[in-house]
């Protein structure tokens, strides 16, 4: 099979077609990615994904914070951490010298006649300043120049509501409001689709879709399929509609453990799941068996093993995993089970995606593409 591109290798992936040989993608924190510039591994002219020859690149351009026009007020600060209100009238403590998901401190809506009142207002409608035109024109332009595959990303409804009332009051709402909180997921997915449309008609189409919802937690997801079934998946269905009626195929990023809600988001159009972490229970060959027929897969690699750097504890772990994509032809995308921590060497990243593409060749080979 000839060389393919980036681009062609991530797109036939997601349409289930032979590959040359296995993408790769990967996302890094903040503090790795300093220490590799400190290490004059990157530099201002090679970050990242250029320095390891990822097939994908994604624009993130829409801010969904509910009240544009509110200025984050600090409400305490030290050292380590700042604790600020937001436009979704949220207290948020974030630290300040490493990337982490911020605590939870308070909220101002907390059932409906909060919604009702301070945040519906501000997404019913639409809002150009929302949109970062200029930076989705950039890297569509660089994914285009280096052949990637180039996704557009977005936080979904799930990922939107919990900013505004908090996991507590949300999963709360579940059971004692649930029109409430069906209520906000669509009011998200009707409030993304109007600015997606809007930039997709002007800067042109995405090559796919790449949608974060993290909907689990340590064993368990946050809710039950049946919960899923009845208030997040019609608004994941309307999305996932509106991005196939255009050809677009969805990448859904949802961290924890999430195996429960896999059916449900497949029969809303799921085309491929992203993450399966390891350390909160999901495990990937598990996942081919049940679901390799209908989705593809990105991740499922422990990076806790990437971040041994540990070459032999590397190759067992790619074994375990791009070893089973491989043997059981399921379309696969190479990256870790969530982002490349501080402390992991370049050079163990290096050789993941070095052996993992090296592994694929051959198997592709022996297989005549097939």
């Amino acid at each position: 099979m000839e060389t393919m591109t980036g681009k062609q290798r991530v797109s036939n992936v997601l349409n289930r077609k032979p590959v040359d040989q296995v993408p790769c993608f990967e996302h890094i924190w903040n503090e790795t990615n300093a220490e590799w510039y400190e290490a004059g591994v990157l530099t201002e002219e090679i970050d990242f994904n250029k320095k390891l020859n990822l097939d994908l690149l994604m624009a993130w351009v829409i801010n969904t914070v509910a009240d544009l026009d509110f200025k984050p007020v600090v409400l305490d600060e030290t050292d380590e951490t700042i604790l600020t209100l937001d436009g979704n009238g949220a207290k948020m403590r974030r630290h300040k010298k490493h990337s982490s998901t911020p605590e939870h401190v308070g909220f101002t809506v907390q059932e409906k006649e909060d919604w009702d009142k301070l945040i519906k207002p501000h997404v019913i409608g639409f809002d150009r300043r929302r949109i970062n035109f200029e930076d989705y024109r950039k890297q569509k332009a660089r994914a285009a120049k280096d052949n990637q595959f180039f996704c557009y990303a977005f936080a979904g409804p799930f990922e939107l509501i919990h900013p505004v009332c908090g996991h507590e009051y949300m999963l709360m709402g579940m059971l004692e409001d649930p029109d409430w909180v069906y209520e906000m997921a669509m009011t998200f997915a009707e409030m993304l689709i109007r600015h997606i449309e809007v930039l997709f008609e002007e800067e042109g189409d995405p090559d796919g879709i790449w949608m974060y919802e993290d909907m689990g937690f340590k064993g368990k997801p946050f809710m039950s399929p049946e919960h899923y079934a009845k208030l997040i998946q019609p608004s994941h269905k309307m999305l996932f509609d509106w991005f196939h009626a255009r050809g677009k195929k969805v990448i859904v990023h949802s961290c924890g453990f999430v195996e429960p809600l896999v059916p449900g988001m497949i029969e809303a159009g799921m085309d491929l799941l992203q993450a399966i972490e390891v350390k909160a229970g999901m495990d990937l060959p598990h996942l081919i068996d049940l679901f390799g027929d209908k989705i593809g897969f990105c991740g499922g690699y422990d990076v806790r093993e990437l971040a041994s750097n540990d070459i032999p504890r590397i190759d067992k772990e790619l074994e375990r995993t791009l070893g089973y994509a491989l043997k059981t032809k399921t379309p696969y995308i190479l990256h870790s089970d969530h982002s490349l921590p501080p402390g992991i060497k370049y050079e163990s990243v290096k050789h993941f995606f070095d052996k993992g593409r090296q592994m694929s060749r051959e198997v592709y080979c022996c297989c005549c593409g097939s």
